[in-house]
Protein backbone atom coordinates (compact mmCIF):
# COMPACT_ATOMS: atom_id res chain seq x y z
CA UNK A 1 0.00 0.00 0.00
CA UNK A 2 2.54 2.09 0.56
CA UNK A 3 4.84 1.80 -2.78
CA UNK A 4 1.37 2.20 -4.39
CA UNK A 5 0.15 5.06 -2.67
CA UNK A 6 2.67 7.81 -2.10
CA UNK A 7 0.29 10.50 -0.89
CA UNK A 8 -0.90 8.23 1.89
CA UNK A 9 0.14 8.73 5.75
CA UNK A 10 -0.04 6.06 8.34
CA UNK A 11 -3.15 6.74 9.56
CA UNK A 12 -4.57 6.05 5.39
CA UNK A 13 -3.05 3.07 5.59
CA UNK A 14 -4.18 1.90 9.03
CA UNK A 15 -7.71 2.63 7.86
CA UNK A 16 -7.52 0.70 4.67
CA UNK A 17 -6.39 -2.22 6.88
CA UNK A 18 -8.70 -1.89 9.87
CA UNK A 19 -10.94 -2.16 6.45
CA UNK A 20 -9.45 -5.18 5.74
CA UNK A 21 -9.50 -6.99 9.27
CA UNK A 22 -5.77 -6.82 9.82
CA UNK A 23 -5.62 -5.43 13.72
CA UNK A 24 -2.17 -3.73 13.91
CA UNK A 25 -1.19 -0.25 15.67
CA UNK A 26 -1.43 3.01 13.53
CA UNK A 27 2.42 3.25 15.84
CA UNK A 28 3.38 -0.11 13.91
CA UNK A 29 2.25 1.12 10.61
CA UNK A 30 4.46 3.97 11.15
CA UNK A 31 7.20 1.78 12.04
CA UNK A 32 7.12 -0.17 9.22
CA UNK A 33 6.07 2.77 6.52
CA UNK A 34 8.88 2.67 3.17
CA UNK A 35 10.33 5.98 4.04
CA UNK A 36 11.34 8.01 0.63
CA UNK A 37 13.99 10.78 0.88
CA UNK A 38 12.12 12.53 -2.44
CA UNK A 39 8.74 14.23 -1.61
CA UNK A 40 5.71 12.22 -2.23
CA UNK A 41 4.70 12.84 -5.92
CA UNK A 42 1.93 11.34 -8.28
CA UNK A 43 3.19 8.74 -11.06
CA UNK A 44 3.68 9.79 -14.41
CA UNK A 45 0.56 7.75 -15.29
CA UNK A 46 -1.63 9.89 -12.70
CA UNK A 47 -0.40 13.14 -14.28
CA UNK A 48 -1.53 12.25 -17.44
CA UNK A 49 -5.05 10.18 -16.57
CA UNK A 50 -5.77 13.46 -13.75
CA UNK A 51 -5.00 16.44 -16.43
CA UNK A 52 -6.31 14.26 -19.25
CA UNK A 53 -8.62 17.29 -20.58
CA UNK A 54 -5.56 19.79 -20.19
CA UNK A 55 -3.21 18.09 -22.07
CA UNK A 56 -2.19 17.82 -25.65
CA UNK A 57 0.71 15.73 -27.51
CA UNK A 58 2.63 16.08 -30.89
CA UNK A 59 4.71 13.51 -32.57
CA UNK A 60 5.76 12.91 -36.02
CA UNK A 61 5.45 9.41 -37.50
CA UNK A 62 7.57 8.18 -40.78
CA UNK A 63 5.83 7.04 -44.26
CA UNK A 64 8.01 5.25 -47.04
CA UNK A 65 6.61 6.01 -50.27
CA UNK A 66 6.39 4.24 -53.98
CA UNK A 67 9.96 5.65 -55.14
CA UNK A 68 11.19 5.59 -51.95
CA UNK A 69 10.84 8.81 -50.34
CA UNK A 70 10.50 9.71 -46.57
CA UNK A 71 7.33 11.75 -45.78
CA UNK A 72 6.45 12.89 -42.43
CA UNK A 73 3.29 13.09 -40.91
CA UNK A 74 2.72 15.56 -37.81
CA UNK A 75 -0.08 14.06 -35.45
CA UNK A 76 -1.63 16.50 -32.73
CA UNK A 77 -3.80 14.53 -30.37
CA UNK A 78 -6.31 16.13 -27.62
CA UNK A 79 -6.11 13.70 -24.55
CA UNK A 80 -9.51 14.39 -23.16
CA UNK A 81 -11.46 12.48 -26.25
CA UNK A 82 -8.27 10.65 -28.32
CA UNK A 83 -9.33 12.61 -30.49
CA UNK A 84 -7.19 13.77 -33.17
CA UNK A 85 -7.11 17.60 -33.43
CA UNK A 86 -4.58 18.53 -36.37
CA UNK A 87 -2.35 16.60 -39.37
CA UNK A 88 -0.39 17.62 -41.75
CA UNK A 89 2.75 16.14 -44.09
CA UNK A 90 5.66 17.35 -45.09
CA UNK A 91 9.03 15.84 -46.91
CA UNK A 92 11.15 18.14 -45.06
CA UNK A 93 9.67 19.27 -41.72
CA UNK A 94 10.94 22.44 -40.29
CA UNK A 95 10.67 23.97 -36.91
CA UNK A 96 8.95 27.48 -38.25
CA UNK A 97 6.36 24.79 -40.12
CA UNK A 98 6.24 22.57 -37.26
CA UNK A 99 5.57 25.57 -34.77
CA UNK A 100 2.82 26.86 -37.28
CA UNK A 101 1.13 23.85 -37.14
CA UNK A 102 0.82 23.94 -33.44
CA UNK A 103 -1.34 27.30 -33.42
CA UNK A 104 -3.41 25.63 -36.53
CA UNK A 105 -4.75 23.00 -33.91
CA UNK A 106 -5.36 24.59 -31.07
CA UNK A 107 -7.59 27.29 -32.12
CA UNK A 108 -8.67 30.08 -29.55
CA UNK A 109 -11.45 28.46 -27.24
CA UNK A 110 -10.77 25.81 -24.65
CA UNK A 111 -6.77 26.27 -25.10
CA UNK A 112 -5.48 23.30 -23.24
CA UNK A 113 -2.50 23.81 -20.17
CA UNK A 114 0.03 21.27 -21.21
CA UNK A 115 1.63 20.18 -24.33
CA UNK A 116 3.47 16.64 -24.62
CA UNK A 117 6.32 15.86 -26.93
CA UNK A 118 9.63 14.43 -27.15
CA UNK A 119 13.36 15.50 -26.98
CA UNK A 120 13.34 15.93 -30.88
CA UNK A 121 15.52 18.92 -32.21
CA UNK A 122 12.46 20.19 -34.37
CA UNK A 123 10.95 21.24 -31.20
CA UNK A 124 13.55 23.68 -30.26
CA UNK A 125 13.46 27.61 -29.13
CA UNK A 126 11.13 28.49 -32.34
CA UNK A 127 8.73 26.18 -31.05
CA UNK A 128 9.37 26.93 -27.93
CA UNK A 129 8.55 30.31 -28.11
CA UNK A 130 5.14 29.60 -30.25
CA UNK A 131 3.88 27.18 -27.71
CA UNK A 132 4.72 29.69 -24.67
CA UNK A 133 2.97 32.71 -26.58
CA UNK A 134 -0.16 30.32 -26.40
CA UNK A 135 0.01 30.00 -22.84
CA UNK A 136 1.16 26.20 -22.91
CA UNK A 137 3.52 24.28 -20.79
CA UNK A 138 5.67 22.25 -22.24
CA UNK A 139 6.13 18.73 -20.66
CA UNK A 140 9.18 16.99 -22.27
CA UNK A 141 9.29 13.31 -22.42
CA UNK A 142 12.51 11.63 -21.25
CA UNK A 143 15.24 10.55 -23.43
CA UNK A 144 14.04 6.93 -25.55
CA UNK A 145 10.81 7.15 -23.44
CA UNK A 146 7.66 6.46 -26.11
CA UNK A 147 5.90 5.18 -23.26
CA UNK A 148 5.59 8.69 -21.64
CA UNK A 149 3.71 9.95 -24.68
CA UNK A 150 1.47 6.73 -24.73
CA UNK A 151 -2.14 7.96 -26.64
CA UNK A 152 -0.25 9.51 -29.47
CA UNK A 153 2.10 6.55 -30.02
CA UNK A 154 -1.62 4.62 -29.72
CA UNK A 155 -2.65 6.77 -32.36
CA UNK A 156 0.28 6.65 -34.71
CA UNK A 157 0.07 2.93 -34.14
CA UNK A 158 -3.40 2.35 -35.32
CA UNK A 159 -2.67 4.68 -38.02
CA UNK A 160 -0.37 2.39 -38.87
CA UNK A 161 -1.77 -0.81 -38.50
CA UNK A 162 -5.31 0.05 -40.07
CA UNK A 163 -4.38 2.20 -42.82
CA UNK A 164 -0.72 2.92 -44.16
CA UNK A 165 0.20 -0.47 -43.70
CA UNK A 166 -2.44 -1.69 -46.34
CA UNK A 167 -1.73 1.80 -48.53
CA UNK A 168 0.66 2.71 -51.38
CA UNK A 169 1.83 5.71 -51.05
CA UNK A 170 2.49 7.47 -54.30
CA UNK A 171 3.58 11.07 -53.27
CA UNK A 172 2.73 13.72 -50.24
CA UNK A 173 -0.64 15.02 -52.11
CA UNK A 174 -1.87 11.23 -51.89
CA UNK A 175 -0.46 10.80 -48.34
CA UNK A 176 -2.22 13.92 -47.16
CA UNK A 177 -5.30 12.75 -48.89
CA UNK A 178 -4.90 8.87 -46.80
CA UNK A 179 -4.39 10.62 -43.82
CA UNK A 180 -6.87 13.03 -43.93
CA UNK A 181 -9.88 10.30 -44.76
CA UNK A 182 -8.30 8.08 -41.56
CA UNK A 183 -8.83 11.10 -39.21
CA UNK A 184 -12.58 11.28 -40.21
CA UNK A 185 -12.70 8.00 -39.65
CA UNK A 186 -10.94 8.30 -36.29
CA UNK A 187 -12.45 10.81 -34.81
CA UNK A 188 -16.07 10.53 -35.77
CA UNK A 189 -16.86 6.66 -36.62
CA UNK A 190 -14.33 3.94 -34.55
CA UNK A 191 -15.23 3.20 -31.62
CA UNK A 192 -12.25 3.23 -28.60
CA UNK A 193 -12.33 1.04 -25.62
CA UNK A 194 -11.33 3.53 -23.18
CA UNK A 195 -14.23 5.68 -24.23
CA UNK A 196 -16.59 2.77 -23.30
CA UNK A 197 -16.63 1.60 -26.99
CA UNK A 198 -17.81 5.40 -28.23
CA UNK A 199 -16.17 7.57 -30.68
CA UNK A 200 -13.74 10.40 -30.08
CA UNK A 201 -16.50 12.66 -31.79
CA UNK A 202 -19.36 11.05 -29.68
CA UNK A 203 -21.23 8.67 -31.97
CA UNK A 204 -25.25 8.52 -31.90
CA UNK A 205 -26.86 5.10 -31.12
CA UNK A 206 -28.98 4.00 -33.53
CA UNK A 207 -31.97 1.42 -32.27
CA UNK A 208 -33.68 -1.16 -34.14
CA UNK A 209 -36.81 1.08 -35.12
CA UNK A 210 -34.74 3.44 -36.88
CA UNK A 211 -34.69 1.22 -39.71
CA UNK A 212 -32.53 -1.84 -41.35
CA UNK A 213 -28.83 -1.57 -41.58
CA UNK A 214 -26.73 0.31 -43.56
CA UNK A 215 -22.61 -0.14 -44.41
CA UNK A 216 -20.77 3.27 -45.07
CA UNK A 217 -17.31 2.61 -46.34
CA UNK A 218 -14.31 4.43 -44.64
CA UNK A 219 -10.95 4.73 -46.03
CA UNK A 220 -10.88 3.16 -49.21
CA UNK A 221 -13.42 0.05 -48.17
CA UNK A 222 -10.63 -1.18 -45.39
CA UNK A 223 -13.12 -0.36 -42.84
CA UNK A 224 -17.09 0.29 -42.53
CA UNK A 225 -19.07 2.70 -40.35
CA UNK A 226 -22.83 0.74 -40.07
CA UNK A 227 -25.77 2.82 -39.28
CA UNK A 228 -29.77 2.64 -39.53
CA UNK A 229 -31.77 4.23 -41.77
CA UNK A 230 -35.32 4.36 -42.69
CA UNK A 231 -36.04 2.19 -45.97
Amino acid sequence: MCRANSLWGAPRIHGELSKLGVNVSEATVSKYMIRDKRPPSQTWRSFLENHAKDIIAVDFLTVPTATFRVLFVLVILSHDRRKILHTNTAEHPTAIWTARQLLEAIGTDDLPTYLLHDRDAIFGAVFKCQAASAGLREVITAPRSPWQNPYVEGVIGSMRRECLDHTIILGERHLRRVVGNYVRYYNKARTHLSLEKDAPATRAVHPPELGSIVSKDHCGGLHHEYLRAAA
